[in-house]
C-alpha cells in the first residue's frame, strides 16, 4: 500500500494524507516496505550515471566517468545519509506535535516525513543522465512539490488548523535545511578522509 501512496501525493494529495492518517505502520515494517526502496532510487541511478552514462564538463568534449568503485562508495554514503535525514527529520516532527495539540506516533511521522520527500526521491532518477540542466530542472520542480506536500499535508495529516500547520511547516523545513547543511559538512570530511570522487 506504501508504493501506491507515493502516486496519490502527486494526484490527489490531500485525499491520500487522509488515507495515510488512518494507517498504523509498524516502524520497522515501514522502513523496509517502504523507505529503504525509494531511497535506493536517487542512489542506484547516480551510481549509474557517473560510472556509465557519465557526463561533459562545460567547454569540453570528452565525457567524465567515476571509477565504478568511487561511484559505489559515493552511492552507498548517498543511500545511508539519505535514510538518516529522514528519519532525524521525523524524530523533530514527532517531538514537536506535541507543542501543536498533537499526539502522531512516530512511525506515522516517520511515514510522513518519508511522503513528502518522496518528490525528491523519485527525482533522482535524473541522476541516470547527469547534467547540470536537468538537475536543475528536475531538482527545482521536485523542490516544490515536496514543499506543497510539507505545507498542505501537515494540517490534513496532524488534523491541526491550517494556521498552526504553516508555523509547524516553517519549522520542519527549517530542521530539514539544517540537516542538509549538516549532511553537506559530513560530506566534506568524508572526501577530505578519502571517500571523494575518483575520474577514469
Amino acid at each position: 500500500m506504501s508504493l501506491t501512496h507515493a502516486w496519490g501525493l502527486f494526484t490527489h494529495p490531500n485525499q491520500e494524507w487522509r488515507s495515510i492518517r488512518e494507517e498504523q505502520p509498524s516502524v520497522l515494517n515501514f522502513i523496509l516496505s517502504y523507505l529503504l526502496l525509494m531511497a535506493a532510487i536517487p542512489a542506484i541511478c547516480g551510481y549509474l550515471g557517473t560510472s556509465m552514462t557519465g557526463w561533459q564538463l562545460p567547454g569540453g568534449s570528452e565525457t567524465v566517468y567515476l571509477t565504478q568503485q568511487s561511484a559505489a562508495i559515493m552511492s552507498v554514503l548517498a543511500y545511508f545519509a539519505t535514510v538518516a535525514a529522514i528519519i532525524s527529520i521525523a524524530a523533530f516532527v514527532h517531538w514537536m506535535a506535541k507543542t501543536f495539540d498533537t499526539n502522531p506516533t512516530f512511525a506515522q511521522c516517520l511515514a510522513f516525513t518519508a511522503y513528502t520527500a518522496t518528490p525528491l526521491l523519485i527525482g533522482g532518477i535524473a541522476g541516470l543522465v547527469p547534467s547540470l540542466w536537468l538537475a536543475t530542472i528536475v531538482g527545482t520542480a521536485m523542490i516544490c512539490w515536496s514543499a506543497y506536500l510539507l505545507y498542505t499535508g501537515i494540517p490534513v495529516f496532524m488534523d491541526i488548523p491550517f494556521e498552526k500547520g504553516l508555523v509547524f511547516a516553517s519549522s520542519v523545513l527549517c530542521v530539514a535545511l539544517v540537516v542538509l547543511v549538516s549532511t553537506m559538512a559530513v560530506t566534506v570530511t568524508l572526501w577530505n578522509l578519502g571517500a571523494g570522487p575518483v575520474y577514469l
